[in-house]
């Protein structure tokens, strides 16, 4: 029995929503050039004042003058940009990139957006201020040489945050609901009260609360101007209703997020302001809405038990807050947009679940959410649902039902792992009990956590080929030399080659995240964050500067399906069976298993050959480079290299994969992942907390796999890898149950930034009650064996085929990715392919 009692009844979609979503969608995302000016204008007038203050003042001018608008029909009000789905950008993270990508922006594969001339030269003009002066820039001259060549050769990439904000957070939306900012205001006050100007942190510890105290000014402000907005739209207003709803909007913008809200409505406008403006700060992304169906209840219940709101009302809130969601944007480089392919924003919401007692507390928002999702029908938010052994089936019920929808949501995350596992790593019982989801995968206690998520992606199939080479790529010794693999007289030989390349690598990773973690903390702290998150006001700090109670840094591993089917096929087929030889199959992965070489690989090759000759005194011109390309490419494609190459495929065939449910081959790759989630925990960062693992790759396994020869697994060079701790594609040949039985043997307890398990279904296995129970039965079957997060594609592949095909007639396709959902026309061809490719399960049944 749960602390609440709810409705799983469905309320009717209000008109309003399609209005509002069809205006969202009319016309190609635009950048805007407001916020780069607008920050501009008030760092070159702030030299020498201390950053925080600049910080500060800048937040504030951008409120005091960035242009608002109020779209038709909104309820919920504030707008980043004056266009639908517009972004701002933010060169003091970086700017080069997008000025290279001017001519190009509007017509890339992935996430294009339309900028006009005028912003162009606005934003040419900005940003010429900002040369020296980017947090990019001082990351770089933070990294060692070793590390900037690690990240040119694609080991690793932390583009993340090396270009943006960090985001990945979720704030006290509670107590901003609750005391308003004003609220928050008078707490820095207080503080800064009780300082003494002798304190030996003084100077910091006073500017950071002066720095809150301007961020909360100028957010009431912020406020304000809409409240003054709306009654000026309401007096030229000829609707009676829409009249009315004006004057009502100026009534809560006047009232929140000053002050703490007094009814539900307000709530959900004082949450919106936060939630936007915390994206305006910086361009860091994920900032996830976190419980909302616990912080938000005390007022619906309020509003309902006393007549003020109608469900229907209530429900028509959430869902404008869930079209808004979307109203969002973020533009990123040409080569990060492939990897976050769908303008997705991770803004991740979750429901159900324990309280800090042990209660579950699944109520009427619970459901009221997950009705929101059916209604707006949109990628955002990544909308979560929390499952123990007290969740009540009619919930989980309904939340099948969204799934069977095929929008790709909710994902499922499992209590009896998440919580142990925070609890692993410092938290209390009760913080863990109230975990929530950050972007894609991420737990983390709301309130209290710079969990630096998402921190970077790391390959781990690139170990492997340097284990091939003797450390070299390239023609350059990126790693340890650790040995010719002809010599290798053992398996054990092999791994522990394996590890040392792994290990050096990650070491290099570690670097990399902790000069761009300095860099942030020194150019960019934000006190609009930072006064939302404990114990920033009572120790002074900003969050980027340590001021968080709980500090992590969370870079992901992906390849883990790709790296135990190799080293399994490497172990079975060279060490156990003598099939094959490492100098045979160190041929065979060069030449692709003899299936053609991409231009790069022979650009590669003939580089090497090139380089080569010239040491041993041989001229290479022109017409020597010619003829060593036409001899690569021949010998690529002999028929001697395609029966080498089709003679292993068969074998690497027969060697059992992960995915199947068989205990030496899933419990193998689980020491394979211990590779990457091991030595992380060994490492540091500059705000006095460690290193986690996490297991997914948002969508850069295509990218990223573009970027990698051949595997042993029978991998092709520049395919994807597998995505997340799921199988690689096409190997779970034993049906839904097996390939979920095989993740769970996987240690999901120490990659506690998260992993992700993704599953496709056909349709038909979802029909009717029985499928819906069925689907229910397979997640707790899973979560009973500690999986810590499922999520799933309900689509069968002609219609992915059709809407490829023709996007005109698929433009609502909505599809998960990898730790979110986008609309699967707006993905790059490559990402859409990955998904087509991937398994489809049409029923729970093992295979024979």
């Amino acid at each position: 029995m749960g602390l609440y009692t709810y409705s799983t009844a469905d309320i009717p979609k209000s008109p309003r929503i399609t209005k509002l979503v069809d205006n969202l969608y009319a016309k190609m995302p635009e950048i805007e050039a407001a916020r780069a000016v607008l920050i501009t204008e008030s760092y070159q007038q702030t030299e020498n004042e201390p950053m925080i203050i600049r910080r500060a003042k800048a937040y504030q001018h951008i409120l005091e003058n960035i242009p608002i608008t109020i779209r038709d029909l909104e309820l919920i009000v504030g707008s980043t940009t004056l266009a639908p789905r517009g972004c701002q950008t933010y060169p003091e993270f970086s700017y080069e990139w997008l000025e290279a990508e001017f001519d190009t922006v509007e017509t890339r594969s992935a996430d294009p957006f339309y900028i006009s001339d005028k912003t162009k030269k606005l934003l040419h003009e900005a940003n010429r201020y900002w040369k020296g002066k980017t947090t990019s820039e001082l990351a770089t001259a933070y990294m060692e040489k070793e590390t900037l060549l690690a990240i040119e050769h694609n080991i690793f990439t932390p583009g993340n945050y090396f270009y943006n904000g960090i985001g990945h957070v979720t704030v006290k939306y509670d107590e901003v609901l609750a005391i308003g900012f004003k609220g928050i205001k008078e707490k820095a006050e207080a503080e800064l009260a009780h300082i003494h100007v002798g304190d030996g942190n003084y100077q910091t510890k006073s500017r950071f609360l002066e720095a809150v105290i301007i961020s909360c000014e100028a957010t009431i402000e912020y406020a304000k101007r809409y409240g003054r907005l709306a009654i000026d739209l309401a007096r030229e207003c000829n609707d009676p209703e829409r009249k009315k709803e004006l004057l009502a909007i100026a009534a809560n913008c006047a009232n929140v997020p000053e002050n703490g809200a007094r009814s539900f409505w307000e709530a959900c406008q004082s949450f919106w302001f936060v939630q936007q403006l915390l994206q305006l700060e910086s361009s860091g992304h994920s900032i996830s809405p976190g419980r909302f169906d616990q912080y938000m209840y005390p007022y619906y219940k309020q509003d309902l038990e006393s007549g003020a709101i109608t469900r229907e009302f209530a429900q028509e809130l959430i869902d404008c807050i869930f079209v808004k969601l979307n109203d969002l944007n973020k533009c990123r480089d040409a080569a990060s947009a492939e990897g976050f392919a769908g303008y997705s924003l991770f803004q991740n919401m979750i429901v159900g679940g324990q309280n800090e007692e042990g209660l579950d507390v699944t109520n009427d928002l619970s459901i009221m959410a997950i009705q929101a999702s059916k209604h707006v029908y949109l990628p955002q938010p990544s909308l979560s649902v929390r499952v123990w052994n007290g969740s009540p089936h009619d919930f989980l019920v309904k939340a099948a039902e969204l799934t069977r929808t095929g929008i790709g949501l909710p994902a499922y995350y499992n209590d009896e792992v998440i919580i142990p596992s925070l609890e692993s790593r410092g938290l209390t019982l009760e913080e863990a009990r109230d975990y929530n989801i950050i972007g894609c995968v991420e737990p983390q206690k709301a309130g209290k956590t710079d969990g630096w998520h998402d921190a970077a992606f790391f390959n781990m199939c690139r170990p492997l080929e340097l284990v091939f080479s003797n450390g070299v790529d390239k023609g350059v010794q990126l790693g340890p030399k650790t040995g010719n693999v002809e010599e290798f007289k053992t398996f054990e030989e092999f791994y522990d080659a394996y590890k040392a390349q792994m290990n050096y690598m990650i070491e290099l990773l570690v670097n990399a995240d902790n000069a761009i973690d300095v860099a942030h903390a020194e150019r960019v702290p934000l006190p609009f964050l930072s006064s939302m998150i404990d114990d920033c006001i009572g120790r002074g700090k900003s969050v980027q500067e340590g001021g968080a109670i709980y500090n992590f840094t969370g870079p992901q591993g992906f390849g883990i399906a790709n790296m135990a089917d190799s080293l399994y096929v490497i172990k079975t087929l060279v060490f156990e069976e003598k099939k094959l030889t490492l100098s045979e199959l160190r041929r065979v992965l060069k030449m692709n298993y003899g299936k053609g070489l991409a231009p790069e690989d022979v650009a590669d090759t003939v580089a090497q050959v090139a380089t080569q000759m010239a040491g041993e005194g041989v001229a290479v011109t022109d017409r020597e480079i010619a003829s060593i390309i036409k001899e690569v490419v021949a010998a690529s494609e002999s028929p001697s290299v395609k029966a080498e190459g089709e003679r292993i495929l068969a074998l690497i065939e027969e060697v059992p994969k992960f995915g199947n449910d068989i205990d030496e081959v899933d419990y193998f790759a689980r020491d394979v992942a211990y590779t990457y989630t091991r030595p992380l925990l060994n490492y540091h960062n500059p705000r006095g907390g460690i290193f986690q693992a996490g297991l997914y790759p948002v969508s850069a396994n295509v990218p990223l796999g573009a970027q990698t020869g051949a595997t042993p697994d029978g991998r092709l060079a520049h395919t994807p890898v597998a995505d997340g701790v799921s199988p690689a594609a096409g190997a779970d040949t034993n049906g839904p149950t097996a390939a979920a039985n095989s993740v769970a043997k996987l240690d999901h307890f120490i990659a506690s930034n998260g992993t992700l398990f993704n599953q496709k279904f056909h349709p038909s296995a979802l029909s009717g009650e029985a499928g819906l129970d069925n689907f229910v039965g397979l997640i707790r079957s899973y979560f009973d064996q500690k999986g810590s997060h499922m999520q799933f594609n309900v689509v069968d592949r002609e219609t992915l085929i059709a809407a490829q095909k023709d996007s005109s007639k698929y433009k609502h396709l909505v599809v998960r990715v990898a730790g979110y959902s986008a609309l699967f026309t707006t993905l790059s061809k490559s990402l859409q392919d990955d998904i087509i490719k991937r398994t489809e399960q049409s029923s729970y049944e093992a295979v024979d």
